[in-house]
């Protein structure tokens, strides 16, 4: 089960079904050791085909209430608010990796010697990113932390 301010959350975002199916996907991926699309639509415990789970999965991915900044945001404001004083001084991390041919970026909080992912970004290229690059990804981010 998620946690309440997780759940709470989702809640008001998503349909009823989309928050079980959610919930469902959330126990499923904890207990994979690899995950594709094909994986998870086998994994899901629907008494329907396939090839119907894995068009539903794909329908569920592509919601458009499923994004970073409406889904994550909330919920890591709320926490930053409950966790931490107003003048607190936190600590991020700007990393860029490649994963699967894919140019990530992404930015984290560090809390308690672990690094929790705020907010991340594909890039166009390969290689490393520039001053510009991570100043975008820095300014999507601020908001939260004001």
């Amino acid at each position: 089960m998620l946690p309440p301010l997780y759940q709470t959350h989702l809640e008001n975002q998503l349909e009823p079904s989309e928050v079980l199916l959610f919930n469902i996907l959330i126990n499923i991926l904890q207990s994979l050791k690899q995950i594709s699309l094909e994986k998870l639509a086998a994994a899901i415990p629907l008494p329907i085909l396939f090839e119907s789970r894995r068009k539903k999965l794909q329908r569920f991915l592509s919601l458009p209430s499923l994004n970073i900044k409406t889904l994550w945001f909330p919920i890591l404001q709320k926490w930053l608010v409950q966790k931490f004083s107003k003048n607190q001084l936190l600590y991020l991390a700007i990393d860029r990796t490649l994963w699967q041919r894919k140019n990530l970026i992404m930015i984290s909080l560090i809390y308690e010697k672990r690094a929790i992912p705020v907010y991340f970004e594909f890039l166009d290229k390969l290689g490393s990113s520039n001053f510009s690059e991570q100043r975008e990804l820095i300014t999507q981010v601020l908001p939260l932390l004001v």
